[in-house]
Parts: structure tokens; C-alpha cells; sequence
């Protein structure tokens, strides 16, 4: 899973998702799946991209009670996504009865989904952190707070912006995950992004995998966007 590209598949609906993939062919990749496309198409969206043999990261940021984050994940485990996400805020026991519920439902002898808990979303910025959530620490000590707590619940990694990926990797070291949306090239709009960085300074402060979105899915040629993402994030001089 280090040094993925990961592909936001941000899409209404499962016909969308094939018109994009079919220019790729039998090509094998690593994709994202929101709220947005799982709650229109359910589990048969899953199945259908693991029988293609992508890789997948289901981004549901579940944030509950304990208890029912711990069904949810059991149920989530038997579609055999990749990785699977919580958001910190719900808090150390929450996290822990994530992996509880993760392992529970994982197949006997399949590798249970890896676990990542959002931080500080990249579309937030410090004084609506601040002003909003009423947290008077700095942004990025908040999100480092975070990371550390879901070290300790046993969790696989973060989603954090690249901006902090450098001073979570101090405090907690490896093996741990820095899954990093916010990415950008020097000529692209942020749109709605607050916190946003360039793949090659990702790659520079050690992020272990970036998402990119908009950048790919609406191009005009997906593959070669993909292709010159790629090659960004990979260091290779085109």
C-alpha cells in the first residue's frame, strides 16, 4: 500500500465508474469509493471492482457510538475492501472497537482490512477549526493529537494533509500510514481544498500514498492524466 496512487472515484453511479475505468483496460488499480457512490450503489459496487482485481479504499469515515462502528466494520470486513477508514473524533474506544469489529467479520484466512482515521479534513483550515470545533490548539497539533490516539487504539494509519505527514512520522515512526488527499499540480485549482500540496512534495516528506480526484476523473484523457499523476508522484522526469 506505500507509495500508492490512489484514484477518487467520485462518481453518482456504478455506469459513471465503468465509463472511466474502460479506457484502462485489464490495467490493475488502486481506487477510493465515497458516501457518495457507496450509499447509491451498495456492496455491488465493491464486488464488482475486486472481481476486476482493483484495490480498494473505502472512505465511509464512520464516526458513532462504539458499538455500532464495531457492527458496521464487522459487516464492512466481508466485502474485503483494502482499507477502510474512521474519523478521530469519535474518540480512542470508538477506534478500538473499529479494529474489533474489523476482525470479527474478516474470513478466516484473509488479511483484514487496514484501518486509517481521518484527522483534520484538507478542506478545513485553522479558524474554522478554531472557530467551529472550538479547538484552541494550532491545526496541525490537533491533527498530530489525533494520529497519536489512533496509533494507541491500534489503528493502521491517518488521513492527514501532507503538511503534517512530516511531524506525524516524527512523533509515531513507521510502520505507519500517511494517506494523503489535497494533492494538486503547481497549475491546478484547489477548489474546494484548504490545506493543499504537490505530489512531488508529498513524495518528499514521506506521505505513503496521495488520492487524487477531479485531476484524473474529469480529464479530458484519464489514462494520460493517470499516467502523468503517476510519474509526478514516482520522482520520474518525463
Amino acid at each position: 500500500m506505500d507509495n500508492s496512487l490512489i484514484i477518487a472515484l467520485d462518481f453518482a453511479t456504478g455506469k459513471e465508474v465503468v465509463r472511466f475505468l474502460e479506457p484502462f483496460g485489464d490495467r490493475k488499480l488502486f481506487v477510493k469509493l465515497g458516501m457518495e457512490l457507496f450509499y447509491q450503489e451498495g456492496p455491488s459496487i465493491i464486488h464488482s471492482l475486486k472481481e476486476s482485481g482493483h484495490q480498494i479504499f473505502l472512505d465511509l469515515k464512520l464516526h458513532d457510538i462504539p458499538n455500532t462502528v464495531k457492527s458496521a466494520m464487522t459487516g464492512l470486513a466481508r466485502l474485503e475492501c483494502d482499507l477502510v477508514n474512521v474519523h478521530a473524533a469519535g474518540g480512542k474506544e470508538m477506534m478500538e472497537a473499529a479494529i474489533e469489529g474489523l476482525d470479527l467479520g474478516t474470513v478466516a484466512g484473509k488479511k483484514r482490512p487496514r484501518c486509517i482515521a481521518v484527522t483534520q479534513l484538507t478542506s478545513t483550515s485553522e479558524e474554522q477549526m478554531k472557530n467551529e470545533q472550538l479547538i484552541s490548539v494550532s491545526l496541525t497539533q490537533s491533527v498530530i493529537h489525533y494520529a497519536s490516539l489512533s496509533k494507541e487504539a491500534g489503528l493502521d494509519g491517518v488521513v492527514c494533509s501532507a503538511l503534517e505527514a512530516s511531524y506525524i512520522r516524527e512523533r509515531i515512526g513507521s510502520p505507519f500510514l500517511t494517506i494523503t488527499p489535497g494533492i494538486r499540480m503547481e497549475s491546478d485549482s484547489v477548489g474546494d481544498q484548504k490545506r493543499v500540496t504537490t505530489p512531488e512534495y508529498a513524495r518528499s516528506v514521506g506521505v505513503s500514498s496521495i488520492v487524487v480526484g477531479r485531476s484524473i476523473t474529469r480529464a479530458d484523457d484519464p489514462v494520460k492524466s493517470y499516467e502523468k499523476w503517476l510519474n509526478a508522484w514516482e520522482g520520474v522526469c518525463q
